[in-house]
């Protein structure tokens, strides 16, 4: 079986959509450095489609960003599931996956992304539950900071850890990576009233293995929801810069799920990426993690 393939530090990508199927097979060289997809919506599919999979994952190195693994659920991991991921990723060299520090389902799938209480013990069920899947896969993933809009109450007895706290215990105890959503950190920090420069500086520099970048809507001056269907906005272009000179180069996503623009206006979002990566990341920092 072929080693996954790596992605350089200053790499810039696109979601891999099947809306963009045409722009991505078409795209000049240097368009974009990697695509992501969610194996979810690929795993078992063929045809014209899964012939088109192939083609660009044969060109292109490919990263991959679960949906339902519920890594924070009680209903038991889907073993079976995870061994149909396994073979995707290798089948396709996938460089580098990840999945959501959240939960989405309990009796069945629950079509959401849930916050999962931020405690001791919800440190220990979720660690245990992401060393698991890097068992059955046989590799390291990385988790992703999620955008919530209520905070889950707690048993009293039990310490509340902030989030920051939290996500840094859960990545220790589990002997994993971070995905840093920016614009998650943005969302947060608006609605939830913390300070977005403070919760960077306190994540763990050996730790991120990548970053998203996204749109989001303004709901209200003090509410903010993660969209993934607008561009861009200026602050969370500042903030991403800020990432960048506090963690160095990393491999870098522009999500776009909705609402999805011409395929020139992502490629001149993907500049603005590379552009602010150039402005920000000091020249020591452009080396590769190992």
């Amino acid at each position: 079986m072929s080693a996954p393939r790596t992605l350089p530090p200053d790499a810039a990508g696109l979601g891999l959509r099947r809306t963009l199927l045409g722009p991505l097979q078409a795209a000049a060289p240097g368009d974009f450095d990697f695509l992501e997809c969610a194996p979810e919506n690929w795993i078992g599919v063929g045809g014209k489609l899964g012939d088109a999979l192939d083609e660009l994952t044969s060109r292109h190195p490919l990263a991959c960003h679960g949906l339902s693994l519920s890594l924070g659920g009680f209903a038991p991991l889907d073993e079976t599931f995870l061994v149909r991921v396994r073979r995707f990723l290798e089948r396709h060299r996938v460089a580098l996956y990840s999945e959501h520090l959240s939960y989405c389902s309990d009796d069945g799938h629950l079509y959401d992304l849930l916050p999962i209480p931020f405690t001791e013990e919800a440190v220990h069920h979720v660690a245990a539950r992401i060393r698991q899947t890097q068992d059955i896969l046989g590799r390291r993933i990385a988790v992703e900071n999620v955008s919530y809009y209520a905070t889950v109450p707690i048993d009293r007895g039990q310490q509340a850890l902030d989030e920051a706290a939290f996500i840094n215990a859960v990545l220790a105890e589990a002997d994993c990576d971070l995905l840093l959503d920016v614009n998650n950190v943005y969302v947060n920090a608006i609605n939830h009233r913390y300070d977005p420069h403070a919760f960077l500086a306190a994540m763990p520099v050996d730790r991120v293995a990548y970053f998203h970048v996204a749109g989001h809507y303004d709901e209200a001056e003090d509410l903010k929801v993660d969209t993934h269907g607008a561009a861009v906005k200026d602050a969370v272009w500042d903030l991403l810069g800020e990432a960048y000179a506090r963690f160095g180069a990393r491999p870098t996503l522009l999500e776009r799920d909705f609402n999805v623009p011409p395929y020139v206006e992502l490629l001149r979002e993907l500049d603005v990426v590379r552009q602010r990566m150039r402005d920000h990341a000091g020249a020591g920092t452009l080396h590769a993690r190992a």
